[in-house]
C-alpha cells in the first residue's frame, strides 16, 4: 500500500481565552483602560505577607481580577504576579499553594504563550514535579480507603490536581524546550491513572488529566510509545470511548462525559495504529470511532443560540456584585466563589470548547489523502509534490491509514451528493459568524471567553472543510464533478462566511484575518473539483457576474495561494474577447475582469506572480485588445455614460499595463 499524507497545522489547543491584542503594547495603555488598577499593587504584596491567611487571599484575588481583563492581568505580568505565585507554590501552608495553582492554571488558560513561557523559564516545572508523586500518593490512599479522608479534603486534593494538569497540559504546547522537560516527567502513566479510575474521581479531574494526555500525544513521540507499550491504556480509552452508562439525568455532568469521550477518542487518533495485543490494533480509528462519535457533537450546537445564551447571562451577571468585593480570608477554594450564572457561562464555554475540540480532532481524521496510486487513470488529477509545497508546505506523512470520506452520504441540507462526506452540512452552519463572534474594532468583547471560543469554531470547521475539499480533490470523482448543484452550494455557503466577516480587520481581531486565508483554500478546493462552473457561469445576471468577478480577485491576491491564483487567473482570461470573437459574458463584466487581472498582477515581486510569467499571461492580453476596444465603443454614451467612461478608462488602463508588464522583460 502506498503512504498516505496528512496535511497538518500548527495549532494551540487552548486558544487564548482572553486576548489582549486589542490593547496598544506596553504597561502605560493597560492602566490607563483597566478599572482596578489601584487593586493591583497591595494584591502584589500580600503575596509576600507574612500572615498565611493574607498570603491565600491575595492568590484568590489574583484569579478573580484577570477575570475576563486583559488590562489588569497585564498589569500584574508587569508586577511579576508569575514568579509570586510560583514561589507561593513552595509555601509552607497548603491552601496558599492550592490557590496558588488555581490562579497560575487561570493564568495559563487566559493568557496564552507568553504567559506559560513566562512561567516555564522561571521552573514552575521544579514545584510542579514534586506534587506528582504527592498527588499518585494522595490518590491511591482514597482510592484504596475512601473513609481515610474527610470529603471536604478530597474535593480540595482534586480540585488542586486538575490545576496542575491543567498546567501542564497549556506548558505541553509552549514550545519544544518545554515539552521536552515534560517528556521527562513520563507523565503518560500518572495521567491514565485518573481515566482508569474515573468512576470513582470528580469528573472535571479526569477531563483535565484527558486533556493533558491528549495534548502530550500529539506528534510527540515518546508520550506515543509510551501510551503504547501497555495495552490497558488503549483499552481503558476504548472503555470510556464505548461507555453508555453516564450520568445522564445530571446534565452538567453529562457535557462532561461527552467532553471525555471526544478527548479520549483524539487521544486513540493521535497515537494510532496501535500494535497488537491492543484491543485498538484492529481498529479503524477514523472511520469506527472518530467520525461516529464527533458527528453528532459537531451537529449538536446552535452558535446563534449559544451567542445569545451569553449575551442574556453578561447582561445578567453584570448586575451581580464584583466577586473581588465578595472575597473573605475564611473563602474556600476559588471554585466556590463563582455565582451560578459564572457556572451557567462557564458550562456553555465548555460545550462550545468540546465542539471546538472535536472539529480539531476530525480535522486531521478528513487530513488523510486517499492513495492515488491504485488507480492509475485518476493520478493525473493529483497534485504534484511541487503543488503540495505551494499548497501548504506543511505535508507531513501518514498518522492514521487513508480513509474514504464518501461512505456517509449526506441526505438533505446543504448537499445530496453521495460522493460528499456527511460533516459538510454541520461545518457550513458553523462557519457562519454570529454576534459574539469576533470582538468590536480596538475593543473587546462583552463576554471574551464566548468570543474566542466562537471565532475558534468558526476557524477550526474551515480548516475541516479546507482538509476535506483537499482530500476529495486529490483523489477526483466524475459523479462529484458532475454534482454542480451541490458544489454551488457550498461555494455560496463559505461565501457568506467570509462576506460576513468583511475585510475591515481591526486589532484584536486577528481571527477574521485567518478565516480569510482558510476561506481562500478551502474555495479553491471547491473551485478545483467543480472548476468554473462555481465561479462566474452560474448565473447569467451581469449584477452578479460582477460581484462574483470581485470576489475572485479578492481571493487570487492571497499571496501564498499560487494554485488559487492559477486556477482563477484561467478563468477570468477565459472571459477576455479576442479580435474576431467578443467576450460572452456581456461588457460589465469584462471591464470587471480587466480590473481585476490589472489588480492581481500589478505588482510583480507577489509569490504568484510565477503564474503570470509562466502562463504568458501578457499575450492572452494582447489577444484581447481589439476585441475590448470594440466592446468599449459599442457602449451607448447617452444610455450608460458611467459604463462608457469606466469602459474607456480601463481600454486604456489595459494597454498601459501591458507596456509596463512587456518592460519588465522578464
Amino acid at each position: 500500500m502506498g503512504k498516505s499524507q496528512k496535511k497538518r497545522s500548527m495549532r494551540r489547543h487552548n486558544p487564548m481565552r482572553v486576548p489582549d491584542s486589542h490593547l496598544p503594547k506596553g504597561l502605560e495603555s493597560a492602566a490607563s483602560s483597566s478599572p482596578k488598577n489601584e487593586a493591583v499593587l497591595p494584591i502584589i504584596q500580600k503575596l509576600e505577607n507574612p500572615d498565611a491567611s493574607e498570603r491565600k487571599w491575595a492568590c484568590v484575588a489574583v484569579s478573580n481580577l484577570i477575570q475576563n481583563d486583559p488590562s489588569t492581568r497585564r498589569l500584574l505580568q508587569g508586577k511579576n504576579v508569575v514568579g509570586a505565585l510560583i514561589t507561593r507554590l513552595s509555601d509552607s501552608e497548603e491552601e496558599v499553594w492550592i490557590e496558588a495553582a488555581g490562579a497560575l492554571r487561570n493564568l495559563c488558560i487566559d493568557g496564552g504563550y507568553d504567559i506559560c513561557a513566562e512561567m516555564y523559564n522561571k521552573n514552575i516545572l521544579a514545584p510542579l514535579k514534586a506534587f506528582v508523586p504527592k498527588i499518585s500518593s494522595a490518590l491511591s490512599q482514597f482510592l484504596e480507603s475512601p473513609k481515610t479522608a474527610p470529603e471536604n479534603a478530597q474535593k480540595v486534593v482534586y480540585e488542586f490536581t486538575e490545576n496542575v494538569n491543567t498546567i501542564l497540559w497549556c506548558l505541553s504546547e509552549t514550545s519544544n524546550k518545554a515539552l521536552n522537560a515534560i517528556n521527562q516527567i513520563n507523565l503518560v502513566p500518572f495521567l491514565t491513572s485518573f481515566l482508569a479510575a474515573r468512576a470513582k474521581l470528580p469528573i472535571a479531574t479526569v477531563t483535565a488529566a484527558a486533556q493533558c494526555l491528549y495534548v502530550l500525544t500529539d506528534d510527540n513521540q515518546p508520550a506515543i510509545d509510551e501510551l503504547r507499550s501497555n495495552a490497558a491504556y488503549s483499552t481503558c480509552l476504548l472503555e470510556i470511548v464505548h461507555d453508555e452508562d453516564g450520568v445522564k439525568d445530571k446534565k452538567i455532568i453529562w457535557d462532561r462525559i461527552t467532553t471525555l469521550k471526544v478527548l479520549s477518542s483524539g487521544i486513540l487518533s493521535n497515537v494510532s495504529p496501535f500494535p497488537p495485543p491492543s484491543a485498538a490494533s484492529g481498529v479503524d480509528v477514523g472511520k469506527e470511532i472518530v467520525l461516529p462519535l464527533l458527528q453528532p457533537v459537531v451537529a449538536s450546537v446552535s452558535l446563534t443560540e449559544s451567542s445569545e445564551l451569553a449575551e442574556s447571562l453578561v447582561v445578567k451577571l453584570a448586575l451581580e456584585p464584583p466577586q473581588i468585593e465578595k472575597l473573605s480570608l475564611k473563602n474556600a477554594p476559588k471554585s466556590d466563589h463563582r455565582s451560578d450564572t459564572e457556572v451557567e457561562l462557564d458550562r456553555l464555554e465548555n460545550k462550545l470548547r468540546t465542539v471546538q475540540l472535536a472539529l480539531e480532532i476530525l480535522t486531521g481524521v478528513c487530513a488523510t489523502l486517499p492513495d492515488p496510486e491504485p488507480i492509475p487513470e485518476l493520478q493525473e488529477g493529483e497534485p504534484d509534490a511541487e503543488e503540495d509545497e505551494d499548497n501548504d508546505g506543511v505535508i507531513e506523512e501518514n498518522v492514521t491509514d487513508g480513509m474514504a470520506l464518501d461512505d456517509i452520504p449526506i441526505t438533505n441540507g446543504i448537499a445530496t451528493a453521495s460522493h460528499l462526506p456527511a460533516l459538510v452540512e454541520p461545518l457550513i452552519t458553523l462557519i457562519q459568524p454570529v454576534r459574539l463572534s469576533f470582538p468590536p474594532a480596538a475593543g473587546q468583547s462583552s463576554h471574551p471567553p464566548t468570543t474566542s471560543v466562537l471565532s475558534a469554531i468558526h476557524v477550526s470547521a474551515l480548516e475541516c472543510l479546507n482538509n476535506i475539499f483537499l482530500s476529495l480533490s486529490a483523489s477526483p470523482s466524475s459523479g462529484l464533478a458532475a454534482a454542480s448543484t451541490s458544489g454551488k452550494q457550498i461555494w455560496d455557503g463559505v461565501w457568506a462566511a467570509l462576506g460576513s466577516v468583511g475585510t475591515e480587520i481591526t486589532r484584536g481581531q486577528e481571527r477574521k484575518q485567518e478565516m480569510w486565508e482558510i476561506g481562500v483554500g478551502v474555495l479553491w478546493g471547491v473551485g478545483n473539483i467543480w472548476k468554473g462552473s462555481l465561479l462566474c457561469n452560474s448565473s447569467t445576471d451581469p449584477a452578479i457576474r460582477v460581484k462574483c468577478i470581485g470576489t475572485l480577485e479578492c481571493l487570487a491576491q492571497h499571496p501564498q495561494s499560487i494554485d488559487a491564483n492559477r486556477v482563477i487567473a484561467m478563468h477570468l482570461l477565459s472571459i477576455l474577447p479576442t479580435s474576431t470573437t467578443p467576450s460572452t459574458y456581456g461588457t460589465e463584466p469584462l471591464i470587471q475582469t480587466l480590473s481585476a487581472l490589472i489588480d492581481i498582477y500589478s505588482d510583480e515581486n507577489l509569490p504568484y506572480d510565477v503564474n503570470f510569467r509562466q502562463g504568458n499571461f501578457v499575450q492572452r492580453l494582447v489577444d484581447s485588445v481589439e476585441g475590448v476596444r470594440k466592446a468599449v465603443r459599442a457602449i451607448d454614451r447617452r444610455k450608460e455614460r458611467d459604463l462608457k467612461l469606466r469602459g474607456e478608462e480601463m481600454r486604456d488602463n489595459l494597454i498601459a499595463f501591458i507596456k509596463y508588464r512587456r518592460a519588465l522583460r522578464f
